[in-house]
């Protein structure tokens, strides 16, 4: 028997009303907009004042649900992809469920850090090739801010809250994930990890005092192999897949640097106006920025249209996914 076809069949995003602007963010630690701008490429990013991931998750799914016309009884299991859970455990992903009014799934979190949009979507997809289920939510969600240094200039500019979600379900044969290639490596960790928290290093006042549970990140480093990773593994899969700059739809990077973006499209040989882009507006939601950018060119989005998706994330994990968008985006888009 053939494998059945999945890809994404609906998404919906949701992000909190207040903005981060870097002119605030200079009251708060010695920058600017100018060096923000001209080094990382975010105007600002969304900030959640009340709540958690699992919030932000939940009114992604309710969106998502109200937008494809699904009942929460339809769904089989959800994920949720995130390394700012809202406690150790349960898992995000069940409360989520518990919000959103999903009670006859299961569910589960994946920790990929700013990979777990493209691990956690060839999960999903993977569940319903299997056939053992039809309604897959798959959720991408970071609350940042409970775990960036507000008085550390050169990571708390990078990040903001944010969720997005997809409905995967069986679709065209032609159409859906084609293909993934996903990769780990965790003697990254020491170059961009949360140095206290886990088993490892406990919670202490120690850790507390030294600041600890907040991301830890040397720039430089993370830079350099992130334009090699997510370049390379792109380019692998589109290799794979015969598929040529010319042929491409879309390119959609993970956000997390501008300069990583724009070095990551001409490795590519992908000409700007193929690739979506908007760390302006958002910053660094680690696994909702793919997702939002699918979401925000939504109504672009045609059936058929070949996209490949690209990530890199501390771990260090990186993976890309090709898949042929299943629905015309104008007709599924409020």
């Amino acid at each position: 028997m053939s494998k059945i076809a999945a890809g994404i069949t609906g998404i919906h995003g949701w992000v909190p009303e207040y903005r981060l602007t870097n002119d605030e963010l200079s009251t708060m630690v010695e920058t600017s907009d100018e060096w923000i701008m001209q080094r990382i490429g975010i105007k600002e990013r969304r900030i959640l004042k009340e709540g958690a991931t699992s919030d932000m998750g939940a009114r992604a799914v309710e969106g998502l649900l109200k937008k494809t016309g699904t009942s929460p009884d339809e769904i089989d299991l959800l994920i949720c992809a995130t390394i700012t859970s809202d406690y150790n455990f349960p898992a995000t992903a069940n409360l989520i469920c518990d919000k959103a009014g999903i009670k006859g799934a299961w569910s589960f979190d994946i920790s990929a850090a700013c990979s777990g949009f493209v691990f956690g979507l060839q999960t999903a997809a993977s569940f319903v090739q299997s056939g053992q289920y039809k309604k897959v939510v798959f959720v991408g969600a970071d609350m940042m801010s409970s775990i960036t240094d507000y008085t550390d200039r050169t990571t708390c500019p990078l990040f903001g809250d944010a969720a997005a979600a997809v409905l995967v379900e069986a679709v065209e044969d032609d159409l859906g994930i084609k293909d993934a290639i996903l990769e780990t490596d965790g003697s990254g960790m020491k170059n961009l990890h949360m140095k206290a928290g886990g088993s490892a290093r406990p919670a202490s006042h120690e850790t507390i005092d030294g600041k600890e549970h907040f991301v830890f990140q040397e720039g430089q480093a993370v830079f350099k192999v992130a334009v090699s990773k997510m370049a390379d593994v792109s380019i692998d899969i589109m290799e794979k897949n015969g598929l040529s700059p010319d042929d491409l739809t879309w390119l959609v990077p993970h956000q997390a640097n501008m300069r990583i973006i724009e070095a990551v499209a001409r490795r590519m040989g992908i000409p700007k106006e193929k690739v979506m882009i908007n760390i302006e507006k958002y910053g660094n939601t680690t696994a909702a920025t793919i997702p939002l950018c699918l979401w925000e060119w939504e109504s672009q989005l045609k059936k058929g249209d070949n996209i490949i998706l690209s990530a890199f994330g501390g771990g260090f994990t990186w993976g890309s996914i090709y898949l042929k968008w299943a629905y015309d985006g104008n007709k599924n888009n409020d």
